[in-house]
């Protein structure tokens, strides 16, 4: 067993300064969402290199599948999502973002080096003939934002077929807060539906001096808020998960002239389906109280990512893994946290996991994804290759999966 362990940490710490290397040039040329061509073109450069892999580009605009098969077994997936965030970096490192305004600052450089890691491990398995079954390396766009159709990457690759065989898929997520060389999973629902909404709320403007002629949209919007700042409290299982925040609320221009009309704006966020549309539910019965008022007022509701639920059996995969191949590490049993994640698409459809790779720059950080200064501990790096590939080594070879189901 401490052969085999070893086996795996020295050939992922062997590509250390190669992977380091891509990480950083994925760090100083960041792409926004569905605009990661170049991104794209890197890859493609590198997969093509390793002369074993069957390419498939242009899905969702810039994403690739990289197949690596040798004959029958399971088909595993492996994604890393590629875009970047609209951010002005401020980290000063010398390979900051070339782009202004445009920054990784939530780790997806480095999700693409560690899948490329990956995918050169894999291949020399393939050429030694080490490999039995079927690999996917999903290199996915735009996991952050969404088109003018709310749809964000991976619904495209779902849309696509390019997938359609996979048996189960996993995926990591860089963690700030947790150590590096530490790790965190969890087993069922980890990160948060997701629902956009936007609340419009009409009255009858008038003189500020003359309240009593308007139908005041602002004072309407006062018990609207009151209402779902107690929904939560007030209308959800305790034991359950769910959040409703506002995020804007615009209303008039002038101190002397009441509105027409009055715009609320947030978000709501769920683990389970029933909680989820409990929510749209009761925010319909709070802007109703508008109308008691006298006003009117319209929904409207964005659906978007699905809760990303971890097979709890893919998870345990991970776990065992993890321990086998780093004994001393910590492992992190919680959920993420009430983010979104488009994975949680693909896990909709298919078995899959993703865990969580500390990154921390210093032991004790407590660093914060979405930041200016976000940036990682690049000794994470090679710890993800070998937990990604030791996984899924372990799937293909051990009959742990039979025809798509699980012994």
């Amino acid at each position: 067993m401490q052969k085999d362990r070893s086996h795996v940490e020295i050939r992922s710490e062997a590509i250390r300064a190669q992977l380091v290397e891509w990480r950083r040039h994925f760090h100083g040329n960041p792409e926004l969402s569905f605009h990661e061509k170049e991104t794209a073109e890197y890859i493609v450069e590198i997969l093509q290199s390793m002369g074993v892999f069957t390419l498939q580009t242009g899905i969702a605009g810039n994403g690739i599948v990289a197949t690596l098969s040798s004959g029958d077994g399971p088909v595993i997936g492996l994604r890393a999502d590629m875009d970047a965030l609209p951010i002005m970096e401020q980290t000063n490192a010398a390979f900051s973002s070339n782009n202004d305004g445009v920054m990784h600052a939530c780790g997806h450089d480095a999700h693409m080096a560690i899948l490329l890691g990956v995918a050169k491990l894999l291949a020399e398995d393939y050429k030694k003939g080490k490999l039995t079954g079927t690999v996917k390396l999903i290199f996915q766009p735009a996991e952050e934002s969404a088109d003018a159709y709310g749809l964000t990457g991976a619904p495209y690759f779902l849309k696509a077929g390019v997938i359609d065989d996979l048996n189960v898929a996993l995926a990591l997520h860089v963690c700030p807060w947790r150590n590096t060389g530490d790790i965190q999973i969890n087993k069922g629902p980890s990160m948060a539906n997701i629902d956009n909404f936007s609340l419009q709320i009409k009255g009858k403007g008038g003189h500020g001096g003359y309240p009593h002629q308007s139908k005041d949209p602002i004072w309407m919007a006062s018990f609207i808020l009151q209402g779902i700042y107690g929904l939560i409290s007030r209308k959800v299982n305790p034991l359950e998960v769910g959040v409703i925040s506002v995020g804007e609320i615009h209303g008039g221009n002038t101190a002397n002239v009441i509105p027409e009309v009055v715009q609320i704006k947030g978000t709501l966020r769920s683990y389970t389906t029933g909680v989820r549309k409990q929510l749209m539910e009761e925010l319909e019965n709070i802007a109703s109280i508008v109308e008691s008022l006298g006003g009117e007022f319209i929904l409207d509701i964005e659906h978007g990512e699905p809760a990303l639920n971890n097979d709890p059996f893919l998870t345990g995969i991970i776990r065992k893994t993890a321990q086998s191949l780093y004994p001393s590490m910590s492992i992190y049993e919680e959920a993420f946290g009430m983010g979104g994640e488009d994975f949680g698409h693909i896990t909709k459809k298919f078995p899959g996991a993703m865990f969580f790779l500390g990154c921390a720059r210093e032991v004790g950080d407590k660093g914060s994804l979405h930041a200016s200064d976000f940036m990682i501990n690049e000794d994470a790096l090679p710890i993800g290759v070998s937990i990604l590939t030791a996984c899924t080594q372990k799937l293909l070879g051990d009959n742990y999966l039979d025809g798509g189901g699980y012994r």
